[in-house]
C-alpha cells in the first residue's frame, strides 16, 4: 500500500513537506493533535490583530508620528490578510498546505522580530506587512488543515475549538497588549510573538500531516489578484480619510465609486482569465456561495457591534475605558464558550439548527442592545447574548461551508471564507460609522445588525448543505 504522505517525486527540497514521526502518525489522537496546532496559529493571528490598537498612543509618541499615520500600524495588516488570503489558499492546494502553514510561522516570527527593532513608523509599518503575510499562510490554510485530518463528522467540532482559540485571541490581545506596554513598552507586544511562533513552527513539523490532496491545475491570475487586493485597499482609505479632519468631501464617496469599479473588475477578471482567485469550480456550488454569504454577513454583525459598543459606553455613558474593555469582552468570551458546542451541535444534527438558533440568539442581543440605552448593565447581557449566539453560527456554518467544497479545493475555500472574514469586517465598521456619523445611536446601530442577524441566519438555514454522520476518530 502506498504511502499517503509520501512525498511528490521531482519536488524541490525547498517545497518538500516534512513527514511527521512514525509515533506520531500511530496516535489515535493524531488529528486532534494537529488541531491543537492550526489552533496556535489561529489564536495568534487574532492576538496579533488586537494587542497592537493598546499600544497605539505609545508607538505614536515614542516614534513621533500623527494619528493618521500610526493608524496604518493596524490598516497595512487588515488590508494584507483581506486581500491576498484567498490567492494563497489556492497556492496552498498546489504547494501543500503544510508546507504553507509551517513556513507562516517562519514569517510571522520574522516580521515580529523586525516590528520589535523598528526604528521609524515607516519601517515598523513594513515589518507588519511582513508579520501580515505570515498571518495570511496561517490563516489560509487553517480550515483546510482540520478538513484533511478529521473526518466530516467531526469537522464542526474541530472548526469550533479553532473559532474558540480565535476569539479567545480576539478576546485577551488588547488586555495583555495593555499589560506588556505597561511592563516594557510597546517593542514587547512584538516580541512576545516570537516564542509562541517558534512553538507552533516546531509543533507544524511534529504534528501536521502532509497535503494529500493537490490540485497540480491551480494557478493564480497576479491581475485578478491585485483587482480583489485592491477593493479592501479603498474601503480602508475611505474608513481611514473619514477619520481624518480637513479632508474633502468628495475624497471618501470617490473612494467608496472606485471599491465599486474595482470589484466589478474583479468579478469580470474572475469570469474569464484562467486562474483566478474565486474558483469556478467552488461558486457554482449553491451550498458554499450561501455559506460564504452568511459568513460574511455574520462578521459584519460582530464587527459592527465590536466598533458601536464601545462609541456608545464611552461617549454616551461616560463608561472609562478600563471598564469599556471588560464590558466588551463578554462578547468573545462567550463566543469562545459557544463555538464548540455549535460545532457538536452541527457535527449530531447538521448545520442548519445551530446555525438558525444561534443567529435568532445574535438577532435577540441586538434587540436586547437597542433597548439598553441607559443601562450598561444590560448591555454586558446582551453581548453575552449575542456571543453565544455567533459562537454557535460561526462553528456550524464554517464546517456546513467546507464540507461543501472538493476536498482538492479545501485551501481555495479556506482561503475564501477567510477573505469573506475580511469583507465582512470592513462592511461592519462602515455600516456601523455610516451610522453614527447620520447622528444616529446604538439604537439604530442595533436595529440594523439585527435585520442583518435575521438575513444571516434565513440563507443558512435555507441552503446550507447537509452534513453526513458523525464518526469517531478515537
Amino acid at each position: 500500500m502506498s504511502d499517503p504522505e509520501a512525498p511528490r517525486r521531482g519536488t524541490p527540497r525547498i517545497l518538500t513537506e516534512p513527514r511527521r514521526p512514525a509515533r506520531i502518525r500511530a496516535l489515535h489522537s493524531a488529528p486532534w493533535l494537529a488541531v491543537a496546532t492550526v489552533c496556535v496559529g489561529a489564536f495568534m493571528g487574532q492576538l496579533d490583530a488586537s494587542i497592537v490598537a493598546t499600544a497605539l498612543p505609545f508607538i505614536r509618541t515614542n516614534l513621533h508620528a500623527s494619528i493618521a499615520s500610526v493608524e496604518w500600524v493596524v490598516l497595512i495588516y487588515v488590508l494584507v490578510l483581506a486581500g491576498t488570503v484567498a490567492a494563497v489558499g489556492r497556492i496552498a492546494d498546489r504547494v501543500g498546505r503544510k508546507l504553507l502553514y509551517t513556513y507562516g510561522f517562519g514569517v510571522f516570527v520574522f516580521g515580529s522580530a523586525a516590528c520589535a527593532l523598528a526604528p521609524s513608523l515607516g519601517l515598523l509599518v513594513i515589518a507588519r506587512l511582513v508579520q501580515a503575510v505570515g498571518a495570511v499562510m496561517l490563516q489560509a490554510n487553517s480550515y483546510a488543515l482540520i478538513r484533511d485530518v478529521l473526518p466530516a463528522g467531526r469537522l464542526g467540532t474541530g472548526l469550533g475549538v479553532q473559532g474558540a482559540a480565535q476569539a479567545f485571541g480576539l478576546c485577551v490581545g488588547p488586555a495583555l497588549g495593555g499589560a506588556l506596554t505597561a511592563l516594557g513598552g510597546w517593542r514587547l507586544i512584538f516580541l512576545v510573538n516570537i516564542p509562541i511562533g517558534l512553538i507552533g513552527l516546531a509543533l507544524g513539523l511534529l504534528f501536521l500531516p502532509r497535503s494529500t490532496h493537490h490540485d497540480p491545475t491551480s494557478r493564480i491570475d497576479p491581475y485578478g489578484t491585485l483587482l480583489l487586493a485592491a477593493i479592501p485597499a479603498a474601503v480602508l482609505a475611505g474608513l481611514s480619510f473619514a477619520a481624518q479632519s480637513g479632508t474633502a468631501a468628495w475624497v471618501e464617496p470617490g473612494l467608496v465609486v472606485v471599491a465599486c469599479a474595482l470589484l466589478i473588475g474583479a468579478l469580470a477578471r474572475q469570469r474569464s482569465a484562467p486562474g483566478s482567485v474565486v474558483d469556478a469550480a467552488l461558486i457554482r456550488v449553491p451550498a458554499f456561495d450561501a455559506g460564504v454569504a452568511a459568513a460574511m454577513l455574520s462578521y459584519a454583525v460582530l464587527f459592527g457591534t465590536l466598533v458601536g459598543v464601545p462609541f456608545y459606553l464611552e461617549n454616551s455613558l461616560h463608561v472609562g475605558a478600563g471598564q469599556t474593555g471588560l464590558e466588551l469582552s463578554s462578547l468573545p468570551v462567550a463566543l469562545a464558550l459557544a463555538a464548540p458546542l455549535g460545532g457538536a451541535i452541527r457535527d449530531r444534527v447538521g448545520p442548519r439548527f445551530p446555525t438558525g438558533l444561534g443567529m435568532l440568539l445574535t438577532a435577540a442581543g441586538m434587540a436586547l442592545l437597542a433597548v439598553s440605552a441607559t443601562r450598561a448593565d444590560l448591555t454586558v447581557v446582551a453581548l453575552a447574548v449575542a456571543g453565544v449566539g455567533m459562537g454557535l453560527f460561526v462553528a456550524a456554518n464554517n464546517a456546513a461551508t467546507m464540507f461543501a467544497a472538493p476536498q482538492e479545493r479545501a485551501g481555495s475555500a479556506g482561503g475564501l471564507l477567510n477573505m469573506t472574514r475580511g469583507l465582512g469586517t470592513a462592511l461592519g465598521v462602515a455600516l456601523t460609522s455610516l451610522v453614527f456619523a447620520t447622528g444616529h445611536g446604538l439604537t439604530a446601530v442595533a436595529l440594523l445588525l439585527l435585520v442583518v442577524a435575521l438575513l444571516t441566519g434565513l440563507i443558512s438555514v435555507t441552503w446550507s448543505a447537509p452534513s453526513p454522520r458523525p464518526v469517531s476518530v478515537f
